[in-house]
């Protein structure tokens, strides 16, 4: 007699892996002059980026088409003295910046901040 074997049931879920959590801003705070901005994250990790860099690599749909991911505009066209005149955040995951030449539709989320600051690549 065939000795009788249960289907192994197998679930999507067996396969799928958690993704890596990002490192989380813990502190971020805006220079005097508005020119820089500075950044502590829950790693340890320690930045600063100029309101030019900001700027330059804004991720709002004004300023990065929809579909292409082109920008709209060439980024060193951004004058190197442009500030941060405001800065907000969004909700527990992200910050918004109203800058000097009246710029403020873009949303940095913690991780494209980490990028930016670590000179990686952007759109």
């Amino acid at each position: 007699m065939k000795e009788h074997k249960e289907p192994s049931t197998m679930s999507i879920w067996d396969n799928v892996k958690p993704k890596k959590r990002a490192p989380a801003c813990t502190e971020v705070s805006l220079g005097p002059d508005g020119l820089e901005l500075k950044l502590a994250w829950d790693d340890g990790h320690r930045a600063s980026l100029s309101g030019r860099r900001l700027r330059q690599y804004c991720p709002c749909a004004e300023c990065v088409e929809e579909w292409s991911g082109k920008r709209t505009y060439d980024p060193e066209t951004i004058p190197a003295g442009t500030k941060v005149l405001e800065l907000a955040q969004v909700g527990n995951y992200a910050v918004s910046f109203t800058f000097s030449d009246a710029h403020r539709t873009g949303i940095y989320n913690w991780e494209y901040l980490r990028e930016l600051s670590q000179g990686g690549p952007v759109a």
